[in-house]
């Protein structure tokens, strides 16, 4: 027997606000280079991570019957991995545009932790997702596995 949806819950679509999860259950999965160049320990020197990622986007429900694409989101993801990211005023960042690898770094304006890379691919999503997303939150973490060193 086919089931019908009652109006009511077509009604409801209309205002239904709701919270698309992604990586939530099975992280997305990255890996990038990064240094924190003013840190005393280890971290000044340059390395890479692998990163988990969890979003979290709350918005209205499309005509197309979601809060937006998942595949929008990873696009976005997907920018920074395989990439070295770097604070816009580390003189690492001319070193690769010299050796004619710029294209291989993400510039940020604060140092390229976690809580940093968080809040920029939240702003990154909210500019790249549709009006109809209120909210993005973005969770970062390094794995346990590290990519390996830099020859640099």
């Amino acid at each position: 027997m086919i089931e019908r949806i009652p109006s009511a819950s077509a009604e409801r679509l209309e205002d239904a606000r709701r919270t698309l999860y992604v990586g939530r259950d099975r992280p997305l999965r990255i890996s990038a280079g990064h240094r924190i160049q003013h840190h005393d320990g280890k971290c000044s020197r340059p390395h890479g991570h692998n990163y988990e990622i969890a979003v979290a986007i709350t918005g209205d429900v499309t005509e197309e019957g979601w809060v937006v694409d998942k595949g929008d989101v990873t696009d976005v993801v997907d920018e920074w991995d395989h990439r070295f990211l770097l604070e816009a005023d580390d003189p690492l960042v001319d070193a690769f545009e010299e050796a004619g690898d710029g294209d291989a770094v993400v510039t940020l304006e604060r140092p390229p932790t976690a809580e940093v890379m968080s809040v920029v691919l939240e702003t990154k999503l909210l500019d790249a997702l549709p009006e109809s997303v209120a909210d993005v939150r973005v969770q970062v973490a390094e794995t346990s596995e590290l990519t390996g060193g830099s020859p640099l």
